[in-house]
């Protein structure tokens, strides 16, 4: 008798793609009728579109993604907080949403969505169910139908704006998200622990995505999770790890204040993302904003010194400004695109932080060694 495969079949039990007739119309699997709106930006220029996802409207900073998979994890990341993510690959949806183990964080983070097309006959063995009833039950709009690529030039050409996603013509409050300290509305309530291992890790959370933890406690790494305005420093532990995070850095004063600490107590630090923007500040450097960021899983990083090229995965809006390290600080890695400071790290002490994600999730594997190298250092 043949052995029978225990490989669950890919699910298909959905409608169709989103499709655009030539007239403008829009087909909508859970409506009579396709539900009209727009993206105002604050310049003043609106983009039409069809709602795919909840029907309210939403307010924030207007960024743009090139990544052509992961947006499950993108969409949970707690560093797009306080934005409306558009995605540059047209297609959005095909493999639907996987259970929330795999999420970087417990819900989606970002407060709005554009997309070109809205997939929703899609297929995957570990989805349960589609990107737009996902959109409905977190209660984020999306727009589809949207001239992203146009979309993404003009964010490109004149840098980030304010944007706001109207289903009516109701007013929709709609401040610079940078203003606010976004890390306290994604950092974890309370002291947490997780993992076993002879190596203790202190994860300072400022937004941290799930699979930083995941990784240390891959590597045998015992990790207690503290919020961002917690005195880690009276912590014993081998080493500290300071997260990604969203938002302005210098709207993060109380982990600055701690890094100042801990910097004296001269234990192993590993800054990721907002991470190695913090220690850039605490250190005595400055930050500035980008013109429209760095987010996606394809920006090339030279490590300093040498002529290796690794692919990174990438989700900020400020850098480190490199004329203002301090003498006992180095650039350790820059972008390859625009020469950038994508990581940082002290002359002397155990102190390391890069701007990329080195846990990928979504993007390429290329820099997962840095934890290996981190927990040498422990």
């Amino acid at each position: 008798m043949p052995l029978r495969s225990t490989r669950r079949a890919p699910n298909t039990q959905t409608t169709a793609v989103f499709p655009i007739p030539p007239q403008g119309g829009f087909f909508w699997p859970f409506r009579k009728a396709p539900l009209a709106g727009e993206l105002a930006l604050v310049d003043g220029t609106r983009w039409s579109g069809v709602s795919c996802g909840a029907p309210v409207s939403a307010g924030g900073e207007v960024v743009f993604t090139t990544g052509m998979v992961g947006y499950v994890e993108s969409l949970t990341d707690p560093s797009f907080r306080g934005q409306i993510l558009v995605f540059t690959y047209p297609l959005i949806g095909n493999y639907g949403v996987p259970s929330a183990k795999s999420w970087e964080s417990k819900k989606m983070q970002v407060r709005g969505v554009i997309v070109s097309e809205c997939v929703e006959h899609w297929s995957h063995w570990e989805g349960v169910h589609s990107f737009s009833r996902w959109l409905i039950r977190e209660g984020v709009p999306c727009l589809a139908g949207v001239d992203t690529r146009a979309l993404t030039k003009k964010i490109r050409a004149h840098g980030v704006m304010r944007g706001t996603i109207v289903h009516s013509h109701a007013y929709v409050e709609n401040k610079d998200p940078n203003e606010e300290n976004l890390v306290a509305q994604v950092t974890v309530p309370r002291v947490s622990h997780v993992g076993r291992g002879a190596k203790h890790v202190i994860l300072v959370d400022c937004g941290a995505k799930e699979s930083i933890v995941r990784s240390l406690v891959a590597r045998g790494v015992r990790v207690t999770r503290v919020p961002y305005d917690y005195d880690f420093t009276r912590l014993r532990a081998h080493g500290i790890v300071v997260s990604n995070g969203p938002g302005d850095p210098m709207q993060c004063r109380a982990t600055i204040a701690l890094l100042q600490k801990a910097f004296r107590q001269k234990r192993p630090l590993f800054g990721i993302c907002l991470g190695s923007q913090l220690m850039g500040l605490a250190a005595g450097a400055h930050t500035y904003k980008l013109p429209y960021g760095h987010r996606g899983q394809n920006q090339p990083c030279r490590i300093e010194g040498t002529h290796r090229c690794v692919l990174t995965s990438q989700n900020h809006g400020y850098a480190v400004r490199e004329s203002s390290l301090p003498k006992q600080w180095r650039v350790s890695f820059r972008n390859a695109n625009d020469k950038t400071v994508e990581g940082i790290a002290h002359r002397r002490l155990p102190f390391i932080s890069v701007q990329f994600h080195p846990e990928a999730h979504p993007g390429p594997n290329d820099t997962n060694y840095l934890f290996d190298e981190f927990v040498k250092l422990l």
